[in-house]
């Protein structure tokens, strides 16, 4: 097995990437939305401790691979009247206008996502003001969840943000105490954003998702892990890119 600090290994039919950190415990992640291993290990961790660590979760592995193969996919985004697209778990159609002024996204009451541009705007223009807007959409709800959860738990982030995220619904850097959030979860309904803030608020008290991590959770957000299924039965995004 090679010794690189990030590998490729074949183990029990299934390529693993292996990333070496300069960590204390090995954790296994299954990642959408095709089913990429990703084993990350302690620096110095054996090739046999690193083969007994895929071997005995075999099964599992091969279940959510399967469990990513059978989910639910958006198609790829056209951006013409009559598409469909989520805000906060919604379905809403997508109508588009010619802009009188400023272009715009607004969602409707009817249902509706009206997205106001030139006949000339490009799908990529149209997706970065999509975007735009539930990044918007995002940071207005966390203007008012952040605090509300700060204070219950007695902790606080030096900052809280949202980008495009490939392989995960939030990250924390526990150090720097900043905290990003995967802006698809404007797509999802609100509850599943909010048991990412606070899984990642979490781990400024817990680094890792040991039995006091989870205990956490279950102390100040008790119906977490049926948060947790809810977001992670929900269509993959068009883009390829987990809790």
């Amino acid at each position: 097995m090679p010794k690189a600090d990030n590998d490729i290994a074949r183990i029990g039919e299934v390529d693993v990437e292996i990333n070496r950190r300069d960590i204390k415990n090995i954790h296994l992640s299954v990642l959408p939305p095709n089913g990429r291993v990703r084993l990350s290990v302690p620096t110095k961790t054996s090739e046999q401790a690193i083969r007994l660590a895929v071997v005995n979760k075999l099964a599992w592995i091969k279940k959510q691979q399967a469990d990513f193969a059978g989910q639910e996919r958006q198609s790829i985004r056209e951006m013409v009247n009559g598409e469909c697209h989520y805000l906060w778990g919604r379905k809403y159609r997508l109508k588009v206008t010619d802009a009188q002024g400023k272009y715009s996204v607004q969602a409707k009451g009817n249902g509706k996502l009206e997205l106001a541009v030139a006949e000339t705007t490009s799908i990529e223009s149209k997706l970065k003001l999509l975007n735009r807007f539930y990044r918007d959409e995002m940071q207005r709800s966390l203007e008012k969840l952040l605090p509300l959860w700060q204070k219950k738990l007695g902790i606080e982030a030096n900052s809280l943000n949202t980008k495009k995220m490939k392989t995960k619904w939030g990250s924390c850097n526990i150090q720097a105490k900043r905290i990003w959030l995967n802006l698809e979860l404007a797509k999802k309904p609100f509850e599943c954003m909010e048991y990412i803030l606070v899984h990642e608020l979490i781990h400024l008290l817990e680094r890792h998702h040991n039995q006091r991590f989870r205990s956490l959770m279950d102390k100040h957000m008790p119906n977490w892990r049926e948060r947790r299924d809810l977001l992670n039965s929900l269509p993959l995004a068009y883009e390829d890119w987990s809790y």
